[in-house]
């Protein structure tokens, strides 16, 4: 299957403009070569005919329609190809929809870009029209720029917060249930080896995440940005502890409270639709953040780390674990297409960012670990789940929303797996008096 509805006839367009005059305007095809250079790897067919690139080429891009030029052009990179893609604008032949990341790949590694020169560029426009220069609305996937989420509050206020999240978690749990798997689960897995399944993987990470933290029988638990509850009801199941989560999407905390009860630990377990800023204030013994750190804002880490270090007894331990840059000097917020497909208002920091918060906010640092190319085997996982399951996904969610994440599932593994990206889990004490943590002098739990 390509990577949108395959036209059998873009596939074998003729490279040569059809008889019967001489072309006034530049075609796609010419486009293609103003912006490349040497050999290209794939093949380019545009909506006039034209074609560049190999006949033989494995993989095939289609810019179908003017409109699909006119999202090329107005937005260069990422967020141009990406609205395209989505729209069905551009197709992509030789890869499945929902893993292209072959595509990806080829796409990196091997096509030659080259900027134009002025002049080059005034006559492709002058050739093609002004009006090309002029942006189509975007798919309705887009979530807004960032100066017009101003709307929703400031930058990480609780309602943009709120909206955020519901543009990326509330998209459907019977979509994320084939995406994730049974564990619904939707944070980096722990891989002993490459020959793990993903549910084999996501066991041993709640299970790594409970000995770092050293659950025990009659323990409580406080999982902030709980997801589907994954990390509560094991808490509960296989540790005898008296765990409590919270999410700001409602689809989740539905369906985690669902899955609790179904599966008899309701006297343990709960998952509360909250704010993590609201819930209880009180002492656990332990308090793991799972994949949250990332929506809450770099500026926000004092209050935040304050916060959970606050809902920590004396002695207890923290297990924040998120996805972090791998340089510190690199910019927090995301790319273009991320920030208005998958994650809004998301940022990142470096590791030595992440530890010397946690470490300012007063809590003691006693370990960090990066799972980086775990997560990019997680990724794959989910994306031969999206491949395994493409109908019933499509049938969920469009066409549209399914193209979003196999695109940004496929070049997120290719971004862990490149050190564009990290995965740290960093774990912490709230030291009592006179700094006793209770921490054994070497750790108490299996890497």
């Amino acid at each position: 299957m390509s990577l949108i509805d395959r036209e059998q006839g873009a596939a074998n367009a003729p490279s040569s403009p059809p008889a019967g005059g001489r072309r006034t305007s530049p075609t796609v095809a010419d486009v293609i070569r103003a912006v490349t250079t040497g050999a290209l790897p794939v093949r380019v067919t545009g909506y006039d005919g034209s074609a560049v690139g190999p006949a033989d080429a494995g993989i095939t891009l289609s810019i179908r329609t003017e409109r699909g030029l006119s999202y090329l052009l107005t937005a260069p990179g990422d967020l141009g190809m990406a609205r395209a893609y989505v729209s069905g604008d551009l197709g992509l032949d030789g890869v499945h929809p929902g893993d292209p990341y072959e595509a990806l790949r080829v796409l990196k590694d091997e096509m030659p870009l080259r900027l134009p020169s002025v002049a080059e560029a005034l006559a492709l426009v002058r050739g093609l029209g002004w009006e090309k220069l002029m942006p189509p609305p975007p798919p309705p996937q887009e979530a807004s720029p960032r100066w017009k989420r101003v709307m929703n509050g400031l930058r990480h206020s609780r309602t943009r917060d709120s909206t955020a999240i519901s543009h990326h978690y509330d998209v459907s749990n019977a979509f994320y249930e084939k995406v994730l798997g049974p564990s619904m689960t939707y944070t980096c897995a722990v891989f002993h080896s490459p020959d793990d399944t993903l549910e084999q993987a996501q066991q041993a990470k709640y299970d790594l995440v409970a000995n770092k933290l050293a659950l025990k029988p009659g323990m409580r638990l406080l999982d902030v940005g709980c997801g589907w509850g994954g990390m509560v009801r094991h808490a509960a199941r296989e540790y005898g502890v008296k765990a409590l989560g919270v999410t700001l999407s409602r689809a989740q905390a539905e369906w985690a409270q669902a899955a609790i009860e179904r599966e008899g630990l309701g006297e343990l377990a709960e998952v509360r639709h909250l704010d993590y800023r609201d819930a209880p204030r009180e002492q656990f013994d332990a308090v793991s953040s799972i994949g949250l750190t990332e929506h809450i804002g770099v500026r926000n880490y004092p209050a935040y780390f304050g916060f959970l270090r606050d809902r920590l007894r004396p002695g207890g331990r923290l297990l924040n674990h998120c996805i972090t840059r791998a340089d510190n000097r690199a910019p927090h917020r995301s790319g273009a297409f991320i920030d208005r497909y998958v994650f809004p208002d998301g940022e990142l920091a470096g590791p030595g960012r992440l530890v010397s918060e946690i470490h300012d906010a007063g809590l003691e640092v006693h370990h960090a670990e990066n799972l980086r190319q775990h997560y990019a085997l997680t990724l794959a996982g989910w994306c031969r789940n999206l491949v395994e399951h493409w109908d019933f996904c499509v049938g969920e969610v469009g066409q549209g929303t399914a193209r979003v994440w196999g695109l940004y599932m496929a070049g997120s593994r290719m971004a862990f797996e490149r050190n564009g990206i990290q995965l740290h889990q960093v774990l912490a004490t709230h030291n009592g008096p006179d700094g006793v943590n209770g921490y054994p002098l070497r750790p108490d739990w299996t890497p």
